[in-house]
């Protein structure tokens, strides 16, 4: 009957003889002689040594002295199981740092009151190596959330960043808008931040979405006011390519649909509900012009082969034309071939240079005859040779006049000038003969 009631168990105990939560056998009494650690004086007074000396720690009077030692060394073996319950749970990562901490320390405190019979000093001791122990893992556990903590800010400052980047320069708004709905996403999924921090980087992450916002809605704005002014333009092209597609002035309308196709691209989109329709009828109009350009040119085209197949047949006639027989009638026959080849008309514009290069081959053939027979004819030729004769013919006569009066020197010098001018007369004479 230890402190009021020695039959009840004092806090924290288990039971003599029960079997404690992750042990495997009953836990034996502190010592087999608990007389090492404590006495029981005659009048039933127990107590326990410690470094400081004796301490008393109740009373036994409900039977030996053998008995009454046993009973308080089981009770300090109830106390070394608790703390050995506890160290093993935090050893073991089970038990939570903070409650081993806690319950260690009210063990601590208790001890040197503890109604026990047993080795105090060495469960203090184990006490506290199990407070230095919880104390390590707090100061872990909260090096590992300072970490978390740290690793979690910075994850939410490089997604703050990112969504000021995306706020301040991005263009692509449909990609830059799925990757800040993304980013919130992620947000969310970020824990342990203190409520400053987090509250600051919320912030900065908020206004930038608002800012990317407002930056899309205004290039949207602008863009709606872009593309309702290209509707107008479009219109107004439309109405110009509508009015020409009856124009039969196929060049100059060719050329202006071509400018009104640039027009057009230069324009922009219209919006996208109406762009379609618009273009539909831009091109029904240029259709509706080409159409019939194309239906006239495939009548034309017929037409100038039809000129083709004419004048090839003038060309074979033409080609047998021979104006070193009759000059005169060659070139009569050549202006009535040319006057039929102007009222034939064109011809396709592949066929141009073949035909009208076979015409002018036979023109060249009778300009050819007939400056060559110009040439033969030629009064100044003629009478260039004519003088030259005339000259051969006087220094004849002067070198036969000087040998009859028996001058040969005058002789032999005028038959060296009338050799000279004879070379002369047969060289003008040629030429004549060669025209």
């Amino acid at each position: 009957m230890s402190d009021e009631n020695p039959g009840t168990p004092a806090p924290h105990q288990v039971p003599h003889g029960h079997t404690p939560a992750g042990h495997g056998a009953p836990v034996p009494p502190a010592e087999p002689h608990p007389s090492r650690w404590g006495r029981v004086d005659d009048e039933g007074n127990v107590y326990v040594r410690t470094a400081e000396g004796e301490r008393s720690v109740g009373v036994w009077q409900a039977g030996s002295p053998e008995e009454g030692l046993l009973h308080y060394a089981r009770r300090f073996d109830d106390l070394r199981t608790e703390v050995e319950l506890l160290g093993t749970r935090l050893s073991s990562g089970a038990g939570d740092p903070k409650h081993a901490l806690s319950t260690a320390t009210q063990l601590r405190e208790s001890l040197p009151t503890a109604a026990v019979v047993g080795d105090l000093a060495a469960l203090s001791s184990r006490i506290e190596q199990i407070v230095a122990h919880a104390e390590k893992a707090l100061a872990s556990a909260k090096q590992e959330r300072e970490t978390a903590r740290a690793a979690a800010v910075g994850r939410k400052q490089g997604l703050a960043e990112e969504a000021e980047q995306i706020a301040a320069e991005s263009l692509q708004w449909k990609a830059a808008g799925d990757r800040l709905r993304a980013i919130l996403d992620e947000w969310k999924t970020i824990k342990g931040v203190d409520r400053k921090t987090d509250d600051e980087l919320w912030k900065r992450f908020s206004k930038a979405r608002e800012a990317f916002n407002r930056r899309r809605g205004s290039h949207f704005a602008e863009l709606d006011k872009q593309r309702a002014a290209a509707k107008v333009r479009k219109e107004e092209l439309i109405a110009e390519a509508e009015a020409l597609s009856d124009s039969t002035d196929w060049g100059p309308t060719a050329g202006r649909y071509k400018d009104l196709m640039t027009e057009w691209k230069a324009a922009g989109r219209a919006p996208k509900e109406a762009d379609d329709a618009l273009w539909q009828r831009f091109r029904a109009a240029q259709d509706a012009f080409f159409s019939r350009r194309s239906a006239t040119f495939s009548e034309r085209d017929a037409e100038f082969a039809t000129n083709a197949t004419r004048k090839e047949e003038l060309l074979v006639e033409a080609e047998k034309i021979d104006p070193g027989t009759n000059l005169d009638g060659a070139k009569a026959q050549l202006r009535r071939i040319q006057e039929q080849w102007d009222e034939i008309g064109k011809v396709p514009r592949e066929r141009i240079r073949e035909l009208d290069g076979r015409l002018k081959s036979v023109q060249d053939r009778i300009r050819e005859v007939e400056e060559s027979q110009w040439r033969r004819t030629d009064p100044e030729a003629q009478a260039r040779a004519a003088q030259f004769r005339e000259r051969v013919e006087q220094f004849e006569a002067q070198a036969a006049k000087a040998r009859a009066a028996g001058d040969e020197r005058r002789a032999k010098k005028a038959d060296e000038q009338a050799a000279q001018w004879r070379e002369w007369m047969q060289a003008a004479e040629q030429a004549v003969a060669d025209r």
